[in-house]
């Protein structure tokens, strides 16, 4: 799976966008054909973002295709535009059912077996920003096909009725469970967009509580903001240190038939443990071990 600290979404048919966007190191490059462009340029992003699949070298960085919310009209066409040219994953926007990723999927293996892919080699995200998304989270994240849930901040907002804040608390309760069912599902959680990307302070901050709540990674919007998201969900160096010992001193001390024991005065136990590895698992992918 991706390292996906920092997702950032292009205009898919914004080409100078696309080719600058590979040059910034960013861990994954999402070419929208939804929010970001107009009505009448949807067409000109398919084509766009087909040619930059074919004629772009990504390098590390993870291209993926967001394509309109299914039952908008635009849905087919746009998977259709992309497929053929294996983007690692398509992003669908505003899900609310299960049987909407199905829809996904099925169009994806009949591309893969098409083309003598392999099978799941096309992987699924999804952008849950609506009360019924919420509701459903259980079922959503239980996809075989599905690596990561997107929690949209701004719409969520809206279909709840709630007044966006600058410390958003009331997407708190959402965010949380968001967290909780790719926890439950090994998913890969993506946190909300820093809307003013100008406030690089801001960005770090907000980045840096996503990383707290257990979200590995965040959608970002705007070349400035790929820096301060990539450093808040990369454990520190420190961090990698202390999760090391813990692992190792745990390891010794089930060998010598200890269960809790002490390190530097705290008592270490599963749960610890269990949180150190994510640690490491967190410093690999992003590349530092």
């Amino acid at each position: 799976m991706h390292s996906r600290r920092a997702l950032l979404y292009m205009p898919g048919d914004d080409w100078k966008k696309i080719t600058k966007s590979i040059t910034l190191g960013v861990d994954c490059i999402c070419m929208d054909m939804e929010d970001g462009v107009a009505i009448n340029h949807k067409a000109e992003a398919r084509a766009t973002i087909a040619k930059a699949l074919q004629e772009l070298d990504f390098g590390k960085s993870e291209k993926l295709a967001r394509i309109n919310s299914i039952g908008s009209g635009f849905e087919k066409e746009d998977i259709e535009a992309v497929l053929p040219f294996h983007p690692d994953g398509i992003v669908i926007p505003k899900l609310e059912d299960v049987k909407q990723i199905q829809w996904a999927s099925e169009n994806i293996e009949s591309a893969e077996l098409r083309h003598n892919w392999p099978v799941n080699s096309v992987r699924i995200l999804v952008i849950v920003e609506t009360a019924r998304g919420i509701l459903n989270l259980k079922e959503i994240a239980s996809h075989p096909r599905l690596d990561a849930i997107i929690f949209g901040g701004e719409d969520y907002a809206a279909s709840v009725g709630a007044t966006r804040t600058k410390d958003a608390v009331e997407l708190l309760y959402a965010r949380e469970a968001v967290v909780a069912a790719c926890a439950a599902f090994e998913l890969q959680a993506i946190d909300i967009v820093a809307i003013d990307f100008k406030d690089i302070e801001a960005v770090r901050v907000e980045s840096e509580f996503g990383a707290q709540l257990g979200f590995s990674g965040k959608q970002i919007i705007h070349p400035a903001q790929v820096v301060p998201a990539q450093e808040a969900f990369t454990p520190s160096d420190e961090a990698i240190a202390y999760a090391k010992r813990i692992v190792e001193t745990f390891e010794a001390a089930q060998k010598s038939g200890a269960g809790a024991y002490a390190l530097d005065g705290k008592m270490i136990d599963m749960p610890l443990v269990r949180n150190a590895q994510k640690v490491l698992d967190r410093a690999k992918a992003a590349g530092k071990m």
